[in-house]
């Protein structure tokens, strides 16, 4: 199932605040039937796993409503595998988006809810939790990277301010320019890249810090997507899962054009690296 992907990223925002309105019957077939069949240039082990909220148990720390109906993105948690579920959630955020629907990336929820709401910890659900997401650093099993609610924003009765915060923080971007490494410019790149580049900008990334760099060849057969050397951000303990949104944004701005690459990941540094070779 396709959606206007195009159009999918540049509506796309991050909703905290949920109206108590469960999802259709027709719309949660249509987000199983996208997540059964989604396709993507790579292989990966990443599940996506559906779940309805208790309205009475905080499950987010910053949700102050949550949504009836989520999603969970279940992957291993070395490193490439977590930027893997970054680039295969942020598929589904956008579909959702496509159907009208609000979404949020979050990865500081309360494993304990998660666990009684959707089991999923299997034979490492009696060791003891994180008040907050799975953990840091590599832990045994299979583990719920970061869920997503998939609802309807709710606005009535919210300050303006509030409203204003919500949409200025998920649309205000950088520059292409400022993204760009070694001294490339947005005006010397052709324009296929420019446009898939200026999606892969719109990617979203915790508070929302925009840390992806892009890196071209002098050819401009290949790009490569990662954050600087070194880079920590103060709070999100999983940048990679942003690299991971922000590959998803360039690859989906090269197949609305009809053209093709081949896409790998590697780890380097620390840090994923997604090279993306173009025919």
């Amino acid at each position: 199932m396709q959606a206007d992907w195009v159009s999918a990223v540049n509506q796309r925002k991050s909703t905290r605040i949920y109206e108590p309105r469960p999802l259709s019957d027709t719309t949660m077939a249509n987000l199983e039937q996208f997540a059964n069949n989604l396709k993507v240039p790579f292989e990966h082990a990443v599940k996506i796993r559906f779940f309805k909220a208790d309205p009475n148990r905080r499950l987010g720390n910053t949700m102050k409503h949550a949504a009836p109906d989520n999603a969970a993105f279940i992957t291993a948690t070395d490193l490439l595998s977590i930027s893997k579920a970054g680039f295969v959630g942020e598929m589904l955020i956008l579909y959702a988006t496509s159907l009208g629907l609000d979404t949020c990336w979050f990865g500081h929820y309360s494993l304990a809810e998660l666990e009684r709401v959707m089991p999923h910890l299997g034979p490492h659900a009696n060791e003891p939790m994180p008040a907050y997401g799975y953990g840091k650093g590599v832990v045994p099993g299979e583990r719920a990277i970061c869920i997503t609610p998939l609802g309807f924003a709710q606005t009535q009765g919210l300050r303006l301010m509030d409203r204003m915060t919500g949409s200025l923080m998920s649309f205000k971007r950088k520059p292409l320019d400022a993204l760009l490494e070694g001294g490339v410019t947005e005006e010397s790149l052709p324009p296929h890249l420019v446009f898939a580049l200026d999606l892969a900008r719109k990617a979203p990334s915790a508070g929302n810090s925009q840390f992806w760099r892009f890196t071209v060849a002098p050819d401009h057969k290949t790009v490569s997507i990662a954050m600087p050397v070194g880079y920590k951000h103060f709070k999100w303990a999983h940048p990679n899962v942003d690299i991971g949104a922000c590959a998803c944004h360039f690859w989906l701005g090269l197949l609305v054009q009809s053209i093709d690459c081949k896409v790998t990941l590697s780890e380097e540094q620390e840090r994923a690296v997604w090279k993306f070779e173009i025919n």
